[in-house]
């Protein structure tokens, strides 16, 4: 990994000229306590690193002029964008992409009547799963599934793994933010075993976007639309998204103020000819802006699928909507909030699998931070577990939004604390804190995203759950007693809601 500042950290690639000893992927988190030791472990540093480089591409960058007189442009990129250079492995893995497409004809939907998904998804799957050895050896370069091996197993074994796995779930019909999570490993893998070309500046990175995320995130919906899946343990309301969360990431980035180097990344502000964030709330605007954007093609299936007001069925984008500080603003809090409520919940990362390339081993450059009270709360395993050493050390979390490599915050990109602590389990809370017939307490704002959360007591660590700690909504607020205003509004502690009111449910879990 790149330590210099001036570039963002990039995923090691794998020596060709040494062997590597590949693993079968395989369960290794079983309680909360393996959650813990995942978030020091080299695998969740892999992930955070993959995840910044392929952000740090997409933020546009500026355009410097010949004529001294001229005023400075920025080049943005967009979705179908000509200029952003797709090679021949991107290519390929598009083709890959639609051809599990096609497979949906092979696979009609079931005709009769059901509650839940369709069971035809499984057939689906099943032929998927049966194709996927000869997909990857039609579309993948040799030399990316010859790697040289020292064990009995291939590099073609753990891609298989997570591209079958990021598909969504066979048995119980649903998809998550789980199953995004190992499409993002599956392109990790790649790129670690060489198959994408050296990068200048992003544009490799651009591509996978740009070229291979999105199209995957279009079979997606599709696959959704014809099955029916469900959320894997969506949030309801107070989730993000029902199913994904990388496109609000990725999407944020593009709209964000152009640089020069990733070392400028800004922490405020938006390009210039970006969209309102409020914008999302506006059907015209969301048809205009799908077709080019990330972020609004996610939203604008949410339109597709939902029906009522913006505010009602998707609460929490609708507060991120409110931020004043400008897409940059947005981009930073969507990381933190992915590394609290996807990489940190036990119900989503449980199910990931481990091998040689995504390693649950512990990451000696794993920095110290604040221990996680929610953490600690994750459910605990009845017998020791067979997968991880019994008497393994705890290692010390890291800081997600740090290089880690250094374990220093990346330029332009605010560290610390991330997370934000189960509001219910604040030191000292009251019964002002509790939902109305007792139960689970109420949500409250993110100490660290206001004046009062500093002295609040509450204990803050990357394992807390966060709804969006970063947002600010004040325009066309939801009718009194039908929601809450974002609990975690910046500089808006006044406008907190108060116990009475509707929660963000932060103990929910999601896949």
């Amino acid at each position: 990994m790149s330590s210099n500042p001036s570039k963002a950290p990039v995923l090691e690639v794998l020596s060709r000229d040494a062997s590597h000893s590949f693993q079968v992927p395989a369960k290794r988190i079983h309680d909360g306590d393996d959650v813990t030791f995942f978030l020091a472990s080299r695998a969740y540093a892999d992930i955070m690193t993959f995840i910044f480089q392929l952000n740090t591409a997409m933020i546009p960058r500026k355009i410097k002029s010949e004529d001294k007189n001229s005023t400075e442009t920025a080049k943005e990129w967009k979705l179908h964008d000509p200029d952003v250079p797709h090679p021949p492995v991107v290519r390929s893995l598009a083709k890959l992409i639609n051809t599990l497409q096609s497979i949906m004809d092979e696979a009609p939907p079931d005709p009769g009547p059901r509650r839940f998904g369709n069971v035809s998804f499984r057939t689906w799957y099943d032929i998927v799963r049966e194709r996927v050895p000869g997909l990857l050896d039609q579309y993948l370069p040799e030399e990316v599934l010859s790697f040289k091996s020292s064990s009995d197993v291939s590099a073609k074994t753990e891609l298989e793994a997570y591209l079958i796995g990021s598909f969504g779930s066979s048995q119980r019909l649903d998809y998550g933010s789980g199953h995004e999570l190992s499409f993002l490993a599956f392109l990790g893998c790649l790129w670690k075993l060489g198959a994408f070309p050296a990068s200048q500046d992003g544009e490799q990175e651009r591509g996978i976007v740009l070229g291979v995320i999105e199209p995957y995130l279009e079979l997606i919906r599709r696959l959704i639309l014809t099955y029916t899946l469900e959320p894997a343990g969506s949030h309801g309301v107070w989730g993000l998204d029902d199913h994904s969360f990388v496109p609000y990431i990725f999407g944020s980035a593009q709209l964000s103020p152009a640089i020069n180097t990733p070392a400028d990344v800004a922490a405020e502000g938006s390009l210039p000819s970006a969209p309102h964030p409020g914008d999302v709330a506006k059907a015209p605007a969301v048809a205009r802006e799908r077709n080019r954007n990330m972020y609004f093609s996610a939203i604008g299936f949410i339109y597709d699928v939902k029906k009522g007001p913006f505010w009602e069925h998707s609460n929490i984008l609708y507060d991120v909507s409110g931020v004043k500080a400008g897409w940059a603003k947005i981009n930073k809090g969507m990381i933190k909030m992915y590394n609290a409520e996807v990489l940190s919940k036990f119900p989503v990362v449980q199910h990931f699998p481990f091998g040689s390339l995504f390693s649950f081993s512990a990451d000696p450059n794993a920095k110290a931070i604040q221990a996680s009270v929610h953490t600690a709360s994750q459910p605990k395993s009845s017998t020791p577990s067979n997968t991880a050493p019994t008497a393994r050390p705890q290692p010390a979390l890291r800081d997600p939004m740090a290089d880690p490599s250094t374990g220093m915050p990346i330029r332009g990109v605010p560290g610390g604390t991330v997370g934000t602590a189960a509001p219910w389990a604040a030191a000292g809370a009251g019964a002002g804190t509790r939902a109305p017939g007792g139960g689970m307490p109420a949500a409250t704002a993110a100490p660290w995203a206001n004046a009062r959360g500093a002295d609040a007591g509450v204990p803050s660590g990357p394992n807390q759950p966060t709804k969006a700690p970063w947002a600010s909504r004040t325009p066309a607020p939801p009718p009194p007693g039908s929601g809450t205003a974002a609990p975690w509004a910046k500089g808006n502690a006044g406008n907190a809601p108060s116990a009475q009111e509707g929660t963000k449910a932060p103990w929910a879990n999601k896949r």
